[in-house]
């Protein structure tokens, strides 16, 4: 078994890939394989948290004529029930887990507050964020940084649908070339849309290097949190 080199991480999956090929909603296949490679860096001795998109229901910017607040509200209502579906597979492989929602819904989870958040990483507990900041007008991938940042994160793991970040789309560009390393403020110079641009800035104030990359290539979050140099590193 590799060694670990961070010893607290934040991991951002997609909502998207928790669908599978079906596109929409939850491919319990998909959650297993995510929660082998969760158990391997676990294993490591990792403290981890994690956030989940809410693309494989609903995002914000789906409802074109909707109010704006309302529609990132029910994006992060789509997140809370992706993490209570992690949040069941993990406990079911063994590992203790807390999901920890931004929005008050204490029927279900905790409410986020951050002294008990350290505190389950501390004693070996996974926490799942949901509801991304809490705010609309603001991404998971937002969501993802903040709470980096808040916990004091050694890192953030970006895991994607896609194997890296390119210099263009690269489902529409063919001759989409991907980018190995590059700083936060040239990634924002460029205006690259693979990660939110609030996001990185608040990494880069932070001093928070993220790591984007494959979900689905083979021990992809282990090997990011050993240190292989996978994917595209922002730092």
């Amino acid at each position: 078994m590799s060694k670990a080199k961070y010893g607290r991480v934040v991991i951002k999956l997609s909502g998207e890939a928790l669908a599978g090929e079906a596109g929409f909603g939850l491919d319990e296949k998909v959650i297993s394989q995510v929660v082998d490679q969760i158990c391997a860096v676990k294993e490591m001795g990792v403290e981890i948290g994690i956030i989940i998109g809410g693309g494989n229901f609903w995002r914000g910017r789906e409802g074109k004529e909707m109010d704006r607040t309302t529609a990132d509200h029910m994006g992060m209502l789509a997140t809370v029930i992706n993490s209570l579906a992690l949040q069941d597979a993990l406990e079911r492989r063994g590992l203790e887990t807390r999901v920890q929602t931004a929005l008050t819904i204490t029927r279900v989870a905790e409410p986020y507050i951050l002294r008990k958040a350290l505190s389950h990483l501390e004693k070996g507990r996974i926490v799942i964020f949901a509801c991304g900041t809490g705010n609309p007008y603001f991404s998971t991938d937002t969501g993802a940084a903040l709470r980096a940042a808040e916990i004091n994160a050694d890192i953030l793991l970006l895991a994607k649908n896609v194997d890296g970040i390119y210099d263009s789309d690269p489902k529409r560009n063919p001759a989409a070339k991907k980018i190995d390393e590059i700083t936060h403020m040239e990634f924002i110079n460029r205006n690259l849309k693979a990660m939110d641009a609030t996001a990185v800035t608040i990494c880069m104030e932070n001093d928070i290097p993220v790591l984007a990359f494959g979900l689905f290539e083979e021990n992809a979050i282990r090997r990011a949190v050993a240190g292989e140099r996978i994917g595209t590193l922002i730092k």
